[in-house]
């Protein structure tokens, strides 16, 4: 059992939790994840590592279907039946470059502690943030703190500039970047890694659909240069010009109907 230490509201459906787990946050690196279970009877689902310290991670999460919703009623104190963790591949983190960062919507927290391993070795920081509006938003502060440029971009332009992160994007492209990292909507992240082919190296972190987390239910496979892969062993982080996306994009698609009904159902 993993007790919760921790939960507020960030932004409109966004949550943090601060999760008591010693062993995990021992070993937790930046681009890692874990996968919980609420109860016994309960859906597996995988959230990114955001924070952690000696006996605690930090995790963000979106209330947008059935277990999410249920994470959000618990408050503190309360506990969670199983947290798994740390999965995944680490970043590979670079020294004394340029670096890129597009994020849009949850993305934000994926990004966060990468941004932190980047800063750390020395690398120039540019931030792009993408959200639906200043509503959605969060974390701004503690990346701006990170970053040696910024760029806010919103749906309907109630903060920061109106549009999708690509715009801005397109104009820093056209100097020097040595990396791209992008983690949010698979449309986004596809067109990000269109805009920086032959530009830059770029690293896609993907969250697909996930059961087992090691590799053995094959929800979480993509094609990539051509091969199958599972995102949560050979990922999350990819080569974004080698990831078939449309494949991607169609697959995340599958369970929507059951989702929504799941979610009528259990109100």
């Amino acid at each position: 059992m993993y007790e919760i230490l921790q939960k507020k509201k960030l932004a409109d459906n966004t949550f943090l939790m601060q999760v008591k787990a010693p062993a995990i946050a021992k070993k937790a690196k930046a681009g890692q994840f874990v996968i919980l279970r609420i109860d016994e009877k309960g859906e597996r689902i995988p959230l990114t590592l955001v924070d952690w310290d000696r006996t605690s991670i930090t995790l963000i999460f979106l209330e947008v279907g059935h277990t999410t919703r249920q994470l959000a009623r618990l408050k503190k104190g309360k506990m969670i039946r199983d947290v798994v963790g740390p999965l995944g591949n680490p970043s590979i983190i670079p020294q004394e470059s340029v670096a890129c960062f597009v994020a849009g919507g949850l993305g934000t927290a994926a990004i966060y502690p990468i941004i932190k391993a980047y800063k750390k070795a020395n690398n120039k920081i540019i931030t792009v943030l993408g959200a639906k509006s200043s509503d959605y938003l969060f974390y701004e502060k503690e990346l701006e703190a990170l970053s040696d440029q910024m760029h806010i971009c919103t749906d309907d332009g109630s903060k920061g500039t109106e549009g999708r992160v690509t715009e801005p994007f397109f104009k820093i492209m056209r100097k020097r970047v040595d990396y791209v990292v992008t983690v949010g909507p698979l449309v986004m992240m596809k067109e990000v890694c269109r805009l920086s082919k032959h530009r830059a190296k770029t690293y896609a972190s993907i969250n697909t659909i996930m059961v087992d987390g090691i590799g053995m239910c094959g929800g979480c496979r993509l094609t990539y240069d051509g091969k199958t892969m599972f995102s949560c062993v050979d990922g999350p982080e990819f080569d974004g010009h080698l990831v078939e996306w449309d494949e991607l994009i169609n697959r995340s698609s599958v369970y929507k109907k059951e989702e929504k009904s799941l979610c009528r159902l259990r109100k």
